[in-house]
């Protein structure tokens, strides 16, 4: 079975001219919806045959699955991909996707649209080939990936469920069983206003902020060479990224906050990373008369992600992936934070196109890439259910 080039790359442009940016704090706007997008996809899975449901997660923006029904006791497979892209500040043309000397191009092409043509394409050439898995077989669209990830919180709560799940995210389809977790949280400053002409009459939480700065600045290279390690994941990371202090320059500032990220491993507990921090700042309390600051968070949580090597999944996709490119497979950590540890059940990282185009200004995938993670897809879907062949 050979996946269609022509059909691939014609589902993926007409997927990318479809305007899904997530509107991260502010209400979604018609025609630039999670909504749309979702729409597009149930009427496709509905011409496949495919059982469909959605489900609210916020005003025009539901998750959407398709179920594909087997015959007897296999396992539900999930392939999932969210469906939301980031904004187009600064990228001209961004939806006018076309094929283009072997790339895809556009908004959401590589990160991560390319994955849904692959899925679709999945579905497609079980139909056309009259096979019928004896487990179901679902494609499910999550909105809010690029944000705060409430879609796949939502699926990991109220379902549908499976017993292995690949997200085709942006791996050149190196295979990701694990990757680290995600914490951001907020350090506040708090002093006393007053006027500049007098600073001595009050305590600038904004000088006190740059002492935090300076106290925390070795943290990430600490990490690196002291903390914990993870066989694939390596070290942890620590960075210090957004500062807000002040209203105008003749007033002292009596509160600074600072937005810091922290990339924890598997097995991390949140808690003792928060405390570590408050443990830090209460070292600066000992020596800098008036100092007050305190954490708040976490602001933002993606959980690591961590499936056993030895996983049924792992084993089927890495024999897949073999078969197709006739080597081995690269088995690694995957560099950023997925829907994946939300969704409840193991899930591996797996999909065609480059992390390092996603959220360019020059976004696009390789076709020849999705031929073969559609082909990786398959075959690992099959071995799953007990195909021997598609090894």
């Amino acid at each position: 079975m050979t996946p269609d080039r022509d059909r691939l790359a014609q589902t993926l442009i007409e997927l990318v001219r479809i305007r899904s940016v997530n509107p991260f704090d502010e209400a979604a706007k018609e025609g630039f919806r999670e909504q749309e997008m979702s729409d597009d996809l149930l009427s496709r899975f509905w011409t496949l045959g495919m059982e469909t449901g959605w489900r609210q997660v916020a005003p025009g923006r539901p998750n959407v699955w398709g179920r594909l029904k087997g015959n007897g006791d296999g396992p539900t497979i999930m392939l999932a991909a969210h469906m939301d892209t980031v904004g187009t500040e600064g990228y001209e043309a961004a939806f006018d996707a076309e094929l283009k000397d072997g790339r895809i191009t556009g908004r959401g092409s590589c990160d991560m649209k390319a994955a849904f043509a692959c899925y679709l394409e999945v579905v497609r050439m079980l139909r056309e080939n009259d096979i019928t898995l004896p487990g179901d077989l679902i494609i499910a669209g999550i909105v809010d990936e690029e944000h705060l990830l409430t879609g796949s919180a939502e699926m990991g709560e109220n379902g549908p469920s499976a017993d292995f799940g690949i997200i085709g995210e942006p791996s050149k389809l190196a295979i990701c069983p694990t990757h680290k977790g995600q914490l951001c949280a907020k350090i506040y400053t708090r002093g006393v206003a007053t006027h500049s002409s007098r600073p001595e009459k009050g305590v600038n939480a904004v000088e006190h902020m740059g002492a935090v700065i300076q106290h925390l600045s070795g943290l990430n290279a600490e990490l690196q060479e002291k903390g914990p390690s993870h066989p694939l994941c390596g070290s942890g990371r620590f960075s210090m990224n957004v500062i807000r202090g002040g209203t105008f320059a003749s007033g002292i500032p009596d509160q600074c906050e600072m937005e810091v990220d922290r990339r924890f491993l598997p097995g991390e507990d949140i808690d003792d990373i928060l405390n570590d921090y408050r443990t830090r700042l209460a070292e600066l309390s000992k020596r800098i008369p008036d100092f007050q600051a305190e954490v708040f968070g976490p602001t933002l949580l993606a959980r690591a992600l961590d499936v056993p090597l030895d996983s049924p999944l792992v084993e089927a996709i890495s024999g897949a992936a073999k078969a197709t490119l006739n080597t081995e497979p690269e088995i690694t950590a995957f560099p950023g934070g997925t829907d994946a540890p939300n969704l409840g059940f193991p899930c591996v990282i797996c999909g065609p196109g480059d992390l390092a185009q996603a959220h360019s200004t020059d976004e696009y995938v390789e076709l020849e890439e999705m031929v073969q993670a559609t082909e990786i897809y398959l075959r690992t879907v099959l071995s799953l259910n007990g195909f021997e062949s598609a090894k």
